[in-house]
């Protein structure tokens, strides 16, 4: 079912890519919304006001999973691969998010993200997923390969939800379910650092029940998997193909 750890955490990168680098690929993944940067800012094809990438304050944690900004949501890196590898202690790469670059990438209100919700059938369901950002097209290539491993089913349906405005569960930033950008896949096979006791920046037991090749799936088309995260959440993906990209090129990998 699961492939077993690999070394704790993921590998040491095999290229240390810098904030500029980051921050290329992070336009890259995003070009129907942002233009470039810009004075330390982002800059938008609308030509809305630019956003600023780092506010320039020190902030432990839990601090930039509250309040993170462009910079504190590139400052870990993703691993992907088919490899299951054991999470430290609050490493968490993309949990950390910027609310104000969410809001200007799929809608700043419920009701600005849902003009952009589309149907995107999903083993016998309908989910409500944005189209924005090619989002809802790479979850339909993520269904269309999962599809060809009929033995993968019963974890992938019934989901737990897509679209859903709200806020973090017991926090202050938002949730990724409410820009459409996100999927719950089947509960009953979930594992969640709160249910195994888990603390903030304590969370002891480690679980996952989803084969890899789930996992493997969602990554190679923009997704990142919540059970890569200390503070984990097995049954989470969230589109966020800029996280992806900067895995690909830097070398990162669950992989020893």
């Amino acid at each position: 079912m699961c492939l077993g750890f690999a070394l704790a955490a993921s590998t040491a990168p095999a290229a240390d890519l810098g904030l500029d680098e980051k921050l290329r690929l992070l336009v890259a993944a995003y070009p129907e919304t942002i233009a470039g940067t810009e004075d330390g800012r982002l800059t938008f094809r609308d030509g809305g006001e630019p956003l600023l990438i780092d506010d320039g304050k020190a902030k432990d944690h839990f601090t930039k999973l509250e309040k993170g900004d462009v910079e504190d949501s590139l400052s870990q890196d993703y691993p992907i691969g088919p490899c299951e590898a054991k999470p430290v202690v609050n490493v968490d790469p993309g949990r950390i998010r910027s609310d104000p670059l969410m809001m200007r990438l799929y809608g700043a209100s419920a009701r600005e993200v849902e003009r952009s919700l589309v149907k995107v059938t999903w083993f016998g369901e309908s989910l409500r997923v944005t189209k924005r950002q090619g989002a809802a097209a790479a979850l339909e290539k993520v269904r269309d390969e999962l599809a060809s491993k009929p033995e993968l089913k019963k974890y992938l349906s019934p989901s737990a939800g897509t679209f859903n405005w709200r806020k973090v569960a017991n926090a202050s930033n938002m949730s990724v379910h409410s820009f459409g950008a996100a999927i719950d896949i089947n509960t009953k096979f979930a594992d969640y650092w709160i249910w195994s006791g888990g603390k903030p920046g304590h969370v002891p037991n480690y679980a996952n029940k989803f084969p890899m090749a789930i996992v493997d799936v969602f990554e190679r088309h923009g997704f990142i998997w919540g059970g890569r995260w200390y503070h984990y959440d097995t049954m989470h993906f969230e589109y966020r193909p800029e996280l992806i990209a900067i895995a690909k090129e830097s070398g990162v990998s669950a992989c020893p």
